[in-house]
């Protein structure tokens, strides 16, 4: 009753790790690096790889892992890597040390490593998809939207290594706690879901305790309508614990200068390697369909709600309403060439000098025009939060099918639920993902790009 059922999971990482020092030893042997003390090198390598693993989490790798994250791993843990290899040859005095040799030892080790881990979680994956090992029994307590949603979950992602046992509704006159216990200890369940939007401290307190003395995973599903489904920081004033309710990356120094930097060498990139040649071809298309300047400015707001005039090439035929009114589908006013443009989202790239100048950025939220921030600033909940951070070219809401023109409200209230999704959620790694989509959705094609 209080012992839990033996899983091999647990030499999962100790294998791995086995596997990844076996590999960053035997290239230091077999590669022509030239270091004078073997023993010594190998030492500091295994305890290095060691040190930035801990402190990297490098094999905290959980059964409901995005393979973005992982990949995040292996080039943080690689690049610190890399700065403690050839730090080896100045603290220890290795003049001879073949700095070449070195180079391919990391490489071979960087390529080895990326692709063992990538191996190891699809393999897993695989496993338990296909041959349903290394499984959890759940049950699931409480029934509504978040509940089903979880439960859809479970059922669609089979690879995760979840197998949905029971559902408890604590609002059933006939909901027995009791009954749950037994039928968890029973059925062999492994981790307990509860949403607390139904069951009272007491109950969960109960639950708390039964998992405690009985080895159970207990997990909770947030209340949709509390501060619960906020992501959290956890902080210590003195000894004085304080939640605050939002945490936006963006806003470490840190975060902001790599952003910033990334956004100055991308916008660089584009504008010297793209525009520097298709501009002038735009142009002539341009001037040749219709009459009226080459760029459309139009004020909009970005961050801390300041305005700034966003650049776009034209894509209309010169008309009072341009400033005020968003393109609809089958719009007289858009011009042939505009139609390719927007099809193709060519009208956005002199955006790219908004980023350069620092109004803008590659990734963010997409900027409204102001008669349209104003107005959905007072009927969207949260609207404004979007501003935290600068506006976007593209974002994680135009990726997820959410561009263009605003039909409903949902098509609003979602977009701006992926906004603060992915200003909550911030990572270089998040910004280049959204980028990979946003070319692949111009190359095939998007229903609302008109």
């Amino acid at each position: 009753m209080f012992s839990k059922k033996h899983r091999y999971s647990g030499f999962i990482t100790p294998i791995s790790y086995g596997i990844d020092l076996l590999v960053i030893n035997l290239f230091a042997l077999v590669l022509p690096i030239n270091f004078q003390y073997p023993f010594l090198f190998h030492g500091y390598i295994t305890l290095a790889w060691f040190i930035i693993s801990f402190k990297n989490s490098f094999y905290e790798v959980h059964r409901y892992t995005k393979v973005t994250y992982i990949v995040k791993l292996l080039l943080t843990q690689f690049v610190f890597f890399f700065l403690v290899l050839y730090a080896f040859i100045g603290f220890f005095k290795q003049p001879n040390m073949s700095r070449l040799g070195l180079a391919e030892y990391f490489l071979c080790v960087f390529g080895s490593v990326f692709l063992l881990k990538l191996l190891n979680y699809v393999l897993l994956m695989q496993y338990r998809k296909e041959v349903k090992g290394n499984m959890r029994n759940v049950v699931v307590i409480g029934k509504n939207k978040k509940t089903d949603q979880l439960i859809e979950v479970f059922h669609q992602r089979r690879e995760f290594g979840y197998h949905f046992m029971q559902q408890f509704c604590a609002d059933d006159k006939d909901f027995d706690i009791r009954k749950c216990f037994e039928y968890i200890l029973d059925n062999n369940i492994d981790e307990i879901y509860c949403s607390v939007a139904e069951l009272k401290n007491s109950q969960l307190n109960l639950f708390i305790n039964f998992a405690d003395n009985n080895l159970k995973t207990l997990k909770f599903i947030p209340d949709n309508k509390n501060i619960f489904t906020k992501k959290l920081t956890f902080e210590y004033y003195d000894y004085i614990p304080i939640l605050s309710l939002r945490d936006i990356p963006l806003h470490q120094p840190l975060n902001s200068a790599l952003k910033r930097v990334f956004d100055i060498l991308f916008s660089l990139f584009v504008i010297v390697f793209l525009l520097s040649w298709l501009a002038p071809i735009v142009a002539m298309f341009i001037r040749w369909e219709s009459k009226g300047p080459i760029y459309f400015r139009q004020k909009r707001n970005g961050i801390d709600n300041k305005e700034f005039y966003c650049y776009k090439f034209r894509s209309m035929a010169p008309n009072a309403d341009a400033d005020n009114q968003m393109a609809s589908k089958n719009d007289m006013r858009i011009t042939k060439v505009g139609r390719f443009m927007r099809k193709t989202s060519i009208d956005e790239l002199p955006q790219f000098y908004n980023v350069l100048f620092g109004n803008m950025s590659v990734v963010g939220p997409r900027p409204h025009m102001v008669k349209h921030t104003n107005e959905y600033a007072h009927r969207v909940d949260k609207y404004m939060v979007r501003h935290f951070v600068k506006p976007g070219i593209t974002g994680l809401a135009q990726v997820k099918g959410y561009r263009g023109e605003i039909e409903t409200d949902t098509d609003i209230f979602n977009r701006t639920k992926f906004d603060i999704f992915y200003i909550e959620n911030w990572s270089i790694f998040l910004d280049l993902k959204i980028i990979l989509q946003t070319v692949i959705n111009a190359v095939s094609g998007e229903e609302k790009a008109y």
